[in-house]
């Protein structure tokens, strides 16, 4: 079955490689670091001891930020290679963590570029954050006899159901050497549905709940907030797909009917459509600008728009840092929503669309506690904002009762420490 597996990956390869040129002429990131998808490139420094880490996109590789760190301070001599499939969270993750980490694309699920990078990261052991099932992954590793942990695992009802399809394919690398620490005692249970063996599955809750803002992040709000609204209104639609930001610059003509002076920062989602987006902004009427021609244009530019185009990675954090309110978006059209706990961390009253697929365990622990207020379209958008900017105590209710939630769930980072520290027990050191 593997080998049936491979060969139908080997004949899609064409059609990844054409779709990675294609999409590297608009971001020439696609581009970069190519070789290691197929498991070549640089080989990190000799070390005796590396752990091998893997975040498929930017949402895993912020949620992998506060493990690193920990990883950093208990055990100094431990060397990281971290992986991502995009080039978002590659570029993410070197600007988090510098030349700390060895960051690198992972490899496509070939065992010839899984064993590429097996030898050139000769990690002791493998960390997947969340849900990246990838048969040949796993079987090489255990043929390395590298151990994996699916760490802050999840696995939807939708995804366990189409997995356990192709049982005969995943069982044999799921019985051997895979560990899972699920965010929750459903997830445990589709994870065992799939083959692993119930006394390798512990419940250790999400490790996005124990990531704490950057150090920076409230300072360089302030400043932000300083530059474009110093005396205004300001929100904030993040993470925005096709169709969200219509949907935003119409609740905030609605809101600037109440307060003219309000102004919305503007987050697309992937850097491709940031052109898209500007072109949008150009027919709304609105006097716009890009957060990176900020210099250019001076202080009395960026006081005077209606609205900022965010037409950078990585900043986001500090715009939420600087809002009164914020929208996460992938959740008005169907996404699935993006990471509703960095606004809430920072204490911004937050809101979302319906569409809450990707974690919807967040969604109901924010909304619970009164943490999370759902909209449903444009107008019901216009009428949150308007209420919230129009109340002081109702959206430091919202902003309070959010913070709350993401402190009372705290907890998996240090349940992951010590099975890593269990197994680092047991792993050999490299000569």
């Amino acid at each position: 079955m593997r080998r049936l597996y491979t060969l139908l990956v080997v004949l899609a390869l064409p059609v990844a490689t054409l779709l990675v040129l294609w999409r590297g002429l608009r971001d020439r990131n696609y581009w970069r670091g190519w070789g290691e998808r197929f498991g070549r490139g640089a080989s990190p420094k000799v070390a005796t001891r590396r752990l091998w880490i893997h975040a498929v996109s930017v949402g895993e590789v912020q949620a992998a930020a506060s493990l690193v760190q920990a990883l950093r301070a208990a055990w100094p001599d431990l060397s990281l290679t971290l992986t991502s499939a995009t080039p978002a969270g590659r570029e993410r993750a070197r600007a988090l963590f510098g030349t700390q980490v060895d960051v690198r694309y992972g490899p496509y699920d070939l065992p010839w570029c899984v064993r590429g990078t097996l030898r050139r990261a000769r990690p002791a052991m493998l960390l997947i954050m969340e849900t990246e099932i990838w048969p040949n992954l796993l079987a090489e590793c255990a043929a390395a006899a590298v151990p994996v942990i699916f760490m802050s695992a999840r696995l939807s009802a939708r995804s366990a159901a189409r997995l356990r399809a192709f049982g005969s394919l995943l069982r044999p690398a799921l019985e051997s050497g895979v560990a899972v620490v699920a965010q929750t005692v459903t997830d445990a249970g589709r994870f065992e549905s799939l083959g692993v063996p119930a006394e390798h599955i512990e419940v250790g809750g999400n490790l996005k709940f124990d990531r704490e803002p950057a150090a920076t992040a409230r300072a360089q709000g302030a400043a932000l907030r300083a530059l474009y609204a110093a005396a205004r209104p300001m929100w904030v639609a993040g993470s925005t797909h096709a169709g969200e930001e219509q949907a935003a610059l119409a609740a905030h003509l609605a809101l600037r009917a109440l307060h003219p002076a309000a102004l919305l920062v503007l987050a697309p989602r992937h850097r491709p459509r940031f052109e898209e987006v500007a072109a949008l902004l150009d027919r709304s009427g609105l006097p716009w600008m890009r957060h990176s021609h900020r210099d250019h244009l001076g202080p009395a530019a960026c006081a005077a728009i209606a609205v900022l185009l965010l037409d950078s990675l990585g900043d986001l954090e500090t715009c939420y840092a600087a809002a009164d309110v914020a929208f996460v978006g992938g959740s008005l059209v169907p996404v699935g929503g993006h990471n509703l706990l960095e606004p809430a961390a920072l204490g911004v009253a937050t809101l979302s669309g319906p569409h809450l697929g990707n974690a919807p365990e967040v969604a109901r622990l924010l909304s619970q506690g009164g943490g999370l207020r759902i909209v449903r379209d444009a107008a019901e958008l216009a009428t949150a904002l308007r209420e919230l900017l129009g109340d002081d105590a109702a959206r430091a209710r919202l902003a309070a009762a959010g913070h709350a939630a993401v402190n009372a769930n705290r907890g998996a980072l240090k349940h992951l420490l010590e099975r890593i520290r269990v197994q680092l027990v047991r792993a050999p050191v490299l000569p």
